[in-house]
């Protein structure tokens, strides 16, 4: 005769009184217990990685300014591609991303290209500008 041969053919007790837990909260109660909070999104800030800016040579200056006075005198509305920098607010470095937009003013003098979708891109983080 084994341990349990008493209580193996039994019913499962149901309450009369509670409700059955749903899934879920069966679940929360073996869940992990966090001892630091915080200790979590810290590892995962530190474990993203960034890029460094690249610092254009000579020649892709020259060329990014040429395509840029170009922008200019085709005037407002002309549709441009845009890789620009985007400084990370937490740490050192950033990403590059591209834009595609109608160019609604370039302010030489706050140093901004300025598309109709309501971006302003910084003049000194683009890398580059491509006319479509």
């Amino acid at each position: 005769m084994g341990k349990y041969d008493d209580i193996i053919g039994m019913p499962h007790h149901v309450s009369a009184t509670r409700k059955p837990m749903t899934m879920e909260a069966r679940a929360a109660q073996f869940a992990p217990f966090a001892a630091l909070t915080g200790h979590e999104e810290a590892i995962r800030e530190t474990g993203r990685v960034t890029e460094a800016k690249a610092e254009l040579t000579g020649d892709e200056l020259s060329r990014l300014s040429e395509t840029l006075n170009h922008v200019i005198g085709m005037g407002r509305g002309v549709s441009v591609s845009i890789t620009y920098f985007i400084p990370d607010r937490l740490k050192s470095g950033g990403r590059y991303v591209e834009v595609c937009g109608c160019v609604r003013k370039v302010d030489e003098y706050e140093r901004i290209i300025a598309l109709e979708s309501g971006i302003a891109i910084p003049l000194d983080d683009v890398a580059d500008i491509r006319i479509n």
